[in-house]
């Protein structure tokens, strides 16, 4: 029997995903939200320095920022489970564009307490998009095959957000001033909430009653504490490229290795949803932390920049099915009623191994770069022990 009809079933799939009603605005609407993630640190580093402020004050507030953002997820998260996606997102939204647009008012240089004011409620009010997209996938698509091709979709695209946020959140600065990116940063968090809020799927979601507190969170605790190892190694990525693009005088790399993780993650998040793959999502999982974790080891012998590259490269081709497969494991152990709150804790406990990432790469640094090299490979695997020890809890 031919196997060509399936094959071109397969090719279409992602065509046929995007062209589902709604996929592609909730997709774009949810990219373009998120984009102040990724430019509010550059941003907020680069109003501080224009203010002839310490750098230590920048990479505070901007820890701040990381930090603020991870404590207020899955808090908005629940509420989106108890009210619903569109109140929720109505308020975080304006609230952290307001804050955003404060934030140059506040004078950082001179008033550091107000500017970590403005850049807490930033934070604390970062509207959960991504939470609520996930939440929205098993009602927009109800067949597992698509869903599998969104979901991978979902997770190679988010890369994006920390490629163009810094790129652009500069390139306004360069351009127009500090006042342009600040501007920017409240603007496109507004209009990618926007797009979530005012779509046809957002204004029918109402809320499922819960199921009973905490019953789910057993089996993903360490789901979660894995994923918080997968975000520790994300994190020491840009302190890493800045630290080789120093050694080997090739300023250009500080940029082009972060980018080159997130190219690599679109990569794999394409292949991996070109086609259903045997086994369940726990297996997957340990399969891509293998690749993920084996990937950062090329970056142990202080590598020149083009092996960097393909250093961050190789790790970035499994990020994207790895998150994949922890969205439809969390989708799996989760009732309805709890899907936003879920997928919130999974987003910041990333978030808090990234700045915890950051942190020890930063202090690694000083005592040369095979200890620096080491934190993302600890991080990644710490990540592979959990899931392989604890394999039997998640969902076969």
């Amino acid at each position: 029997m031919s196997t060509r009809p399936a094959v071109r079933a397969q090719d279409s799939t992602f065509r046929a995903v995007l062209g589902s009603p709604h996929v592609a605005r909730l997709l774009g609407g949810t990219l373009i939200g998120r984009l102040p993630t990724g430019m509010a640190p550059i941003a907020i580093l680069l109003l501080v320095r224009a203010e002839h402020g310490p750098l230590a004050l920048a990479g505070l507030l901007g820890a701040l920022y990381g930090l603020a953002a991870a404590i207020g997820q899955p808090l908005l998260g629940r509420l989106v489970d108890r009210h619903g996606q569109r109140t929720v997102l109505c308020v975080s939204a304006p609230v952290a564009s307001a804050a955003f647009l404060l934030l140059p008012a506040t004078g950082p240089g001179r008033h550091p307490v107000l500017a970590a004011l403005a850049v807490l409620i930033a934070g604390l009010a970062t509207p959960p998009l991504e939470a609520c997209l996930r939440a929205l996938w098993p009602r927009l698509l109800p067949d597992a095959g698509r869903r599998h091709a969104a979901l991978a979709l979902d997770s190679g695209s988010q890369g994006l957000v920390f490629v163009a946020g810094p790129l652009l959140a500069a390139g306004l600065t360069a351009g127009a001033g500090v006042l342009a990116a600040s501007t920017a940063t409240a603007a496109l968090g507004l209009f990618g909430a926007a797009l979530v809020v005012t779509s046809a799927p957002c204004a029918r979601w109402v809320p499922s009653a819960p199921a009973g507190r905490g019953h789910w969170a057993g089996p993903l605790r360490v789901l979660f504490a894995a994923l918080t190892g997968t975000g520790v190694a994300l994190g020491a990525v840009n302190v890493l490229a800045l630290s080789l693009s120093d050694r080997h005088h090739a300023g250009w790399l500080a940029g082009v290795m972060p980018a080159a993780l997130s190219f690599g993650s679109v990569l794999g998040g394409l292949a991996y949803g070109r086609r259903a793959w045997p086994g369940p999502p726990a297996r997957h999982l340990v399969a891509t932390s293998v690749g993920f974790a084996a990937g950062w080891t090329a970056l142990l012998s202080d590598p020149v920049p083009a092996v960097a590259l393909l250093g961050a490269l190789l790790p970035g081709s499994f990020l994207a099915p790895l998150l994949a497969a922890a969205f439809q494991s969390v989708e799996r152990l989760t009732p309805e009623g709890e899907l936003a709150e879920a997928f919130a804790w999974l987003v910041a406990c990333i978030g808090l191994g990234q700045a915890a990432g950051t942190a020890l790469c930063s202090l690694a640094v000083a005592a040369g770069p095979l200890p620096a090299a080491l934190v993302p490979l600890a991080g990644a695997a710490a990540a592979l022990w959990l899931l392989r020890r604890f394999n039997h809890l998640l969902p076969a």
